[in-house]
């Protein structure tokens, strides 16, 4: 029985070692090559762990109570599970649902309505905006340069204790590519692991999703990285979407495709989180596509708005998206606050 546990202690041992050791940046084998210049920015351990920090510091927002995990929060998938809306400084109401912070090494464009098209700025948008963190770079960085263990960490990331913009970006960046969702179902399935596989309501799902909803939601990603007009009711404030950004009419009501990896984790659903369930999604893309400027053509063939889906098929579709629930990336304790 003594040995029995001794064993059964250094196994646990060996797999929390497993969990904590830092790898870097490594591109899954169902995954094309990322968008992100990893060259330019190459993932260390001393440099994950600063953006780790970071990424969970309130200090970069103005009153130091809100941090970028106060919306991205990783049991939900980095999302800010529950609100339609996210909920920022102050409890202020933004406009649109918190994205998730989610392969984005493979993102050539973010946020639901564009207009920042590389990662390394991105976080200047949550940072500087009045309904989520309301701070300036300027004073993040001064609160960050009066704390002795962040001088530590930026010479351990990049070689001198100056802590600067360029800096700061890339550590957030080095936190953020690392959190990659690729150890679900269907991708252990895609890479043929030990003896998984779909069961048949998971097959005809996968064969109906490729005929329906391929075409948009692309895999393995499951997302095409574009713009589109997917027939939502415009909302009561008008977001005009992708139009904000280019202010080019043929871009109104637009917004990013999302991924559709981890719905289990990331109700509600929509740029304005305005579905709570999938069923009501269905609901939108069977009998809710409005007839609007720049409406998607995918949703609009020969004057049949929408997506044919029958019950049937919805209870098929369900059964696939769920093979894309990645819980060992809601619970890699790497990405945790530490």
């Amino acid at each position: 029985m003594i040995l029995c546990f001794v064993f059964a202690c250094k196994k646990s041992e060996v797999i929390q070692e497993k969990i904590e050791t830092f790898l870097g940046f490594q591109t899954p084998k169902n995954f094309p090559e990322p968008i992100y210049r990893i060259a330019n920015n190459t993932v260390t351990k001393a440099g994950f762990e600063l953006g780790r920090k970071l990424f969970y510091d309130p200090r970069l927002s103005r009153n130091n109570t809100i941090s970028c995990g106060s919306c991205h929060i990783q049991s939900s998938a980095f999302t800010q599970h529950g609100h339609d809306v996210s909920h920022g400084i102050d409890d202020r109401l933004g406009t649109r649902n918190s994205p998730p912070i989610m392969n984005l090494a493979w993102n050539k464009a973010f946020m639901w309505g564009g207009g920042v098209y590389d990662l390394d700025l991105q976080p200047i948008v949550p940072i500087t905006t009045h309904e989520e963190m309301d701070e300036n770079l300027e004073n993040v960085l001064n609160k960050l340069k009066a704390v002795p263990a962040y001088r530590e960490k930026f010479k351990a990331a990049f070689g001198t204790e100056e802590i600067t913009t360029a800096a700061f970006m890339k550590a957030l960046s080095q936190f953020m590519i690392m959190c990659i969702s690729s150890n679900s179902k269907y991708d252990k399935v895609m890479r043929k692991e030990g003896n998984i596989s779909f069961s048949t309501t998971e097959l005809e799902g996968y064969q109906l999703f490729k005929d329906k909803c391929g075409n948009c939601h692309t895999e393995p990603l499951f997302t095409d990285g574009e713009f589109r007009n997917n027939g939502l009711a415009p909302s009561p404030i008008n977001d005009l979407g992708l139009y904000t950004a280019t202010l080019v009419n043929g871009d109104k009501y637009k917004f990013k495709v999302p991924s559709l990896r981890n719905l289990k984790y990331t109700a509600p659903y929509m740029h304005d989180g305005r579905f709570l369930t999938l069923d009501a999604v269905f609901q939108h893309y069977t009998n809710e596509v409005q007839v609007l400027v720049n409406l998607d053509p995918l949703l609009n063939k020969n004057g049949n708005r929408g997506i044919s889906i029958s019950n049937d098929e919805k209870t098929k579709l369900t059964a696939f998206l769920n093979t894309l629930n990645d819980e060992e990336f809601i619970n890699n304790k790497l990405l945790a606050e530490q």
